[in-house]
């Protein structure tokens, strides 16, 4: 390509809507940031996932700490020991990569999936691929559960309710994040098929544990999942615990920022549901793509700024939710410095963008990375109010189901 043709490449955005460019950022940067997690020595997060399998095997509590075999404790349900079975038999090396890659892969398949112009996946997946890289390079778990959750919204605009509730259901029982996708339930157009396959796969996720351990200790590991998560929550606003790592939600920017260790989350989270649920009375519009897009970019932001678990890897939930809305925008100069903003404070915010001394006495300690995807939920709520999701191209959707 000349040097002409690769500045107007560039500087006429279609660089966004190349195929060959979002394949080779998602699955690329994904790669060296696990592939240097495993040079490094980096792979606590992976060890603890691993030995959700191995414990359940041994029968041995999942959520107690182990400190000769990791660091920190398990936080996922029983049903992860399945999930991970095929990765832990692997030899750690190899598991690492996989495990790493997989996450990446089913992420790229949900947004594939999207009822989006194939140009404008691109898109998302050009725009997304720093904080893929940032979600890969920490072994998590976040892009599976989005990917659930994407793929139970695409399922219930495809009629299909069965696999809908299958990743809904599927990415509850591992992360409880996944209970978001019930957001959706008005979006069915048979609800009784919906409500079925909600207790047809709890049961069967239920269950499915048990074939590697006794229904006793399945039980009894529901029980202390409960009590880890409670456990967890409280620690994650306790301040006397010096992590700022954790709380980076809208409830921990206001703590820190302000400095206010004790500000409830319950004045933040009520007035949040509320304006939240407001949104469904749009309810002539549940059947209209461009609101189910919106109200989907508005699900996938509030799973994650308003719950005190959120982490810096946790924004993987998020982002794509902020690239989902700017493809759908008209790009007015106000929408493009939005999105930028965003990019830069969400995305960028640990990178080398900023210097050590932002990054660690700023905007970690502050929990500004949550900043720009709050401005941006709220503008998402008022467009839905406005009704301004009506204005979207339609050449950029995909109007019957995949």
């Amino acid at each position: 390509m000349s040097e002409n043709k690769t500045k107007k490449w560039f500087s006429s955005g279609a660089f966004l809507h190349d195929k060959t460019l979002a394949l080779v950022l998602w699955f690329g940067l994904s790669f060296i940031a696990v592939l240097l997690d495993f040079l490094h020595d980096k792979t606590n997060n992976y060890i603890i996932f691993k030995h959700v399998y191995i414990h359940t095997l041994q029968h041995v509590n999942l959520y107690l700490e182990y400190p000769q075999q990791y660091v920190d404790v398990n936080l996922y349900g029983p049903i992860f020991s399945i999930v991970m079975a095929p990765f832990a038999l692997l030899p750690d090396w190899l598991g690492i990569i996989c495990w790493g890659m997989f996450n990446t892969a089913i992420l790229y398949v949900a947004i594939r999936k999207l009822p989006i112009d194939v140009k404008w996946q691109n898109a998302i997946l050009i725009l997304c691929a720093h904080e893929m890289m940032n979600a890969a390079s920490w072994l998590q778990s976040n892009p599976l559960i989005i990917a659930c959750i994407i793929f139970g919204f695409v399922f219930i605009h495809e009629g299909k309710n069965i696999w809908a509730l299958f990743f809904i259901m599927l990415a509850t029982f591992v992360k409880l994040y996944g209970i978001v996708g019930f957001a959706f339930f008005f979006f069915s157009k048979d609800k009784l098929s919906f409500i079925k396959w909600t207790i047809i796969w709890g049961a069967v996720f239920f269950v499915l544990p048990m074939l590697l351990a006794p229904p006793s200790f399945v039980f009894h590991s529901y029980q202390d999942w409960y009590e880890a998560l409670t456990h967890k929550a409280a620690k994650n606003v306790n301040p006397n615990d010096d992590n700022d790592y954790q709380d980076i939600c809208v409830m921990g920017m206001i703590r820190r920022i302000f400095n206010l260790p004790d500000f409830r989350n319950i004045y933040i989270t009520i007035p949040a549901m509320l304006i939240f649920g407001l949104q469904y009375l749009r309810y002539q519009y549940f059947s209209d793509l461009r609101f189910r897009l919106y109200f989907l970019c508005s699900v996938l932001i509030t799973t994650v700024i308003f719950t005190t678990s959120a982490e810096s890897p946790t924004y993987i939930i998020a982002f794509p939710g902020v690239c989902i809305w700017y493809v759908l925008q008209k790009h007015t100069k106000m929408i493009n410095a939005i999105f930028i903003f965003a990019l830069l404070l969400t995305s960028f915010s640990y990178s080398d963008i900023f210097t050590p001394y932002v990054r660690d006495h700023i905007i970690r300690p502050y929990s500004l990375k949550a900043l720009p995807c709050f401005v941006l939920w709220i503008i998402i709520a008022w467009q839905i109010f406005s009704k301004q999701f009506l204005s979207v191209d339609r050449n950029l959707i995909l109007e019957k189901a995949i």
